[in-house]
């Protein structure tokens, strides 16, 4: 596997598992209706953001991750990151090489830490590789997002110094 920089040519290898991971409306924050158009934008970031793609062999994209200042002005030493990994790839490890990516590039670009706003507390896949690679959960915001099946659960905030 190999992570390298997003381009224009790879959004038509995206989109088709990000407009599927959104419209289930479990893992995510996005409306479950967001348009192509909008996904782009939101995604596809330009500096001092940054996105990649994680591709086999083939040069197939197996997942990406987006990167950015999770705040600006004087809290823009703290970054943040959004992953998603196209369904029939996952328990490859393509998320933990994107993450593990995410964090390289956030102390070579100055960071101090990194924080995840909204990770949802059913998502213990997520929870748990986040876990694993020294996030730990700061809080948790009671019933702050509300799954498909599940109802309302808990939003976490997850943190990691670098």
């Amino acid at each position: 596997m190999e992570i390298r920089e997003v381009t224009a040519a790879d959004w038509a290898a995206i989109w088709p598992f990000q407009q599927k991971i959104v419209a289930a409306g479990e893992t995510y924050t996005y409306p479950r209706d967001l348009d192509e158009d909008r996904a782009r934008e939101m995604w596809m970031l330009r500096a001092p953001g940054h996105t990649v793609v994680a591709v086999d062999e083939t040069g197939a994209v197996l997942g990406t991750a987006k990167m950015n200042p999770n705040h600006m002005g004087g809290a823009s030493h703290i970054a943040s990151a959004s992953f998603m990994v196209a369904p029939e790839h996952g328990g490859r490890g393509v998320g933990r090489a994107l993450g593990e990516y995410v964090l390289r590039w956030a102390r070579a670009e100055g960071y101090r830490a990194m924080q995840f706003n909204a990770v949802v507390e059913t998502n213990t896949r997520a929870v748990a590789l986040w876990r694993s690679l020294g996030f730990e959960v700061l809080g948790t915001l009671p019933e702050g997002f509300l799954h498909p099946e599940k109802g309302y659960v808990g939003l976490h905030i997850m943190h990691r110094k670098l």
